[in-house]
């Protein structure tokens, strides 16, 4: 099947149900070659979104878009996929359940919904396990090349503070990635020289790590922390590691902006995530609107879906001056 190993389903197959793989093995090229996530639901159709698109499946694996002619996943195909999913051991995943997913080999995540187990208000596991979101990881390298000469200090050489801002499945995770790759390795070309990179990595999607390995190329100066939340992350990086730069995703909570605080004042350089699709959405997120006013970060990076994941909509520094407005596309 064509674009079979770039999308990732050469290693998904092996991890879902016998139904199930018989469907995706019918799957035609230009699903194959784009896709993004495999739905299942218990009862409902069998789903998959590729290129910005979304479709249900039926039995012979063509798209349909009537609910009566989709493939129903069953109870029994979430379960028989759970079980592959947990080499049988589904209980050896209790922290990954409370997180709400699993990391498969290749980086590939699969997000659970079900009944929630509380202790003390607290999550404990998910039981019932009734949907699965496989999300196919697909690393893009040199997807932020063309941000480099704006988000890298020549002069000091080191990345200056970063946020790259974006609505969800935009590509500013793709693109954090790229970037510490980039740093990591060194830019022989740009005479940039490698860093040492500190990742903290709370829901295993930069490194995508697998029994603590990086399933994503991220170089070889990388240290990184794998499900843990972001503001001790951060803090322990910096106190064991000692990185000249630090990469997280998606910030917005206060303890995530105090933890910033602390790494700005000790000159590491900070990259990070977050989600909003304007300045304006930015700033109505308190946290994140203090460190707009006292200038943490020095650079804004926008991107959006509308050219497809990745579109730059605009780069910024601390000012908000406009320093690059050019729609493109990774």
């Amino acid at each position: 099947m064509p674009g079979l190993m770039e999308a990732g389903i050469c290693q998904i197959l092996p991890l879902v149900a016998p139904a199930l793989k018989a469907i995706f093995e019918r799957l035609p090229s230009f699903i194959v070659e784009g896709i993004e996530e495999i739905r299942l639901r218990r009862e409902r159709p069998l789903a998959v979104r590729y290129h910005q698109e979304e479709c249900f499946l039926n039995i012979k694996g063509e798209p349909v878009h009537a609910f009566s002619e989709a493939y129903l996943v069953s109870a029994e195909d979430i379960w028989k996929t759970l079980q592959l999913i947990s080499q049988g051991s589904l209980y050896a995943y209790e922290e990954e359940l409370r997180q709400g997913f699993i990391t498969l080999p290749g980086g590939h995540r699969v997000g659970l919904a079900g009944r929630a187990v509380l202790d003390g208000g607290a999550l404990k596991t998910i039981r019932d396990i009734s949907s699965l979101n496989i999300r196919i990881a697909r690393a893009v390298p040199g997807a932020a090349r063309h941000l480099l000469p704006f988000v890298l200090n020549f002069q000091e050489r080191r990345p200056y503070h970063t946020l790259l801002v974006s609505p969800p499945r935009a590509g500013k995770t793709t693109i954090l990635r790229d970037l510490v790759r980039s740093l990591s390795y060194g830019l022989p070309a740009l005479n940039f020289p490698g860093l040492s990179v500190g990742v903290v990595d709370e829901r295993s999607e930069l490194a995508a790590c697998f029994q603590g390995v990086p399933q994503h190329d991220l170089g070889p100066r990388v240290d990184v922390l794998d499900c843990c939340p972001k503001a001790v992350g951060m803090v322990m990086l910096l106190r064991s590691m000692a990185p000249q730069v630090i990469a997280t995703d998606e910030i917005g909570r206060s303890e995530d902006v105090a933890a910033l605080w602390e790494m700005v004042n000790t000159g590491v350089s900070i990259l990070a995530t977050a989600h909003a699709s304007c300045w304006e959405e930015l700033e109505q997120r308190p946290y994140l609107r203090e460190l707009i006013e006292q200038r943490v970060f020095q650079r804004y990076v926008f991107l959006s879906r509308r050219r497809g994941p990745g579109t730059l909509e605009g780069v910024w520094d601390e000012n908000k001056r406009l320093l690059r407005g050019v729609n493109v596309s990774v």
